[in-house]
């Protein structure tokens, strides 16, 4: 067993982000990504600058497609360089494993909007060629951080916060005033089924986090995700859940606050919230450790830069008490 961070940090500066990643989790380090640097460094941004033969630009109303790459659309691809760079500057020689995290095409498809204006979700053409354009980018990705850290064994995490309002036809048109159609679970588990296989044809293992109290564990076990990430004070046990866990899905559970706490966990009662869970699902923790990964619950953009740092510590400390 082992922890890990699910993306977002605090602050502004990646050199420091990175060095804290690093340093407190070096079994398992992970891409750090900074909102606070603006739209371009968001989980948007980040997709926008993985998508290949489309462009974007940055609209009041958020990323819009575009015939031509904006400024911020060019300063997102322009960022991810640059933090590739520092990453590939402290992993000299690393060998474990190393996530990059990736926004998932539903989520991008509910988040981002046509030329003419609306999500890309209302469109089934539009959306199959966002789906198409981001799957390409991303086993790019792969494949260059592959080449930065040759000794790491990749993992990339694909976010999807908006599937579920997608499945349920929950998305909001740009008026407000209706829902977007629901997608129909078979094109979502296909959309997804290839964006799996592109990362695993370019030699990375596929998470899904999901970090919402609607975790579709089932749909994502089909598409052929080998674990889901989750924050486990929004999400149960259930039948779903075991079920997945049965049949060898690896299970990431949120264990933390992705904000600052206003009571310190100490990491035995952390450990026993653990235990309890995998009682529930009805398996011992200890029979399934190697696919279990102990992760704050969110991302930690929100926290203060101590809670940031003591919330590595502290799921690190579980994993490590837990994998005794």
């Amino acid at each position: 067993m082992t922890a890990t961070g699910v993306g977002s940090m605090p602050g502004s500066d990646i050199a420091e982000a990175v060095r804290l990643v690093t340093s407190e989790l070096p079994e398992f380090v992970h891409l750090p990504e900074l909102p606070e640097r603006g739209a371009a460094a968001g989980v948007t941004g980040r997709g926008v600058a993985l998508l290949q033969g489309l462009s974007a630009d940055l609209q009041p109303a958020g990323w819009r497609l575009q015939d031509a790459a904006g400024i911020d659309a060019q300063r997102a691809g322009s960022l991810l360089a640059q933090d590739l760079d520092l990453l590939e500057e402290h992993t000299q020689g690393y060998a474990g494993r190393l996530k990059v995290q990736v926004i998932g095409p539903w989520t991008l498809a509910a988040t981002m909007e046509r030329p003419r204006g609306d999500r890309v979700l209302a469109d089934f053409g539009a959306r199959r060629e966002l789906a198409q354009s981001l799957t390409e980018g991303i086993a790019l990705h792969v494949e260059g951080v592959r080449q930065r850290v040759p000794g790491a064994r990749v993992v990339v995490q694909v976010d999807e916060p908006g599937l579920a309002a997608v499945l349920r036809g929950a998305v909001p048109t740009a008026s407000g005033f209706s829902r977007h159609r629901r997608v129909a679970t078979p094109e979502a588990r296909e959309t997804l089924s290839a964006v799996v296989a592109a990362i695993t044809a370019a030699g990375a293992a596929p998470v899904a986090h999901v970090c919402s109290a609607d975790v579709p564990v089932g749909l994502l076990a089909e598409a052929g995700f080998g674990a889901v990430s989750f924050d486990l004070s929004l999400t149960g046990g259930g039948e779903a859940f075991a079920t997945a866990l049965e049949a060898g899905l690896g299970l990431w559970p949120g264990i933390v606050p992705a904000t600052d706490p206003a009571e310190r966990q100490a990491p035995g009662d952390v450990v026993n919230a653990v235990q309890r869970y995998f009682a529930e699902l009805g398996s011992d923790v200890d029979s399934v450790a190697d696919r279990v990964v102990v992760t704050p619950a969110c991302g930690l953009a929100g926290a203060s830069p101590a809670w940031a740092r003591d919330a590595l510590r502290l799921v690190r400390a579980v994993s490590e008490a837990l994998g005794r």
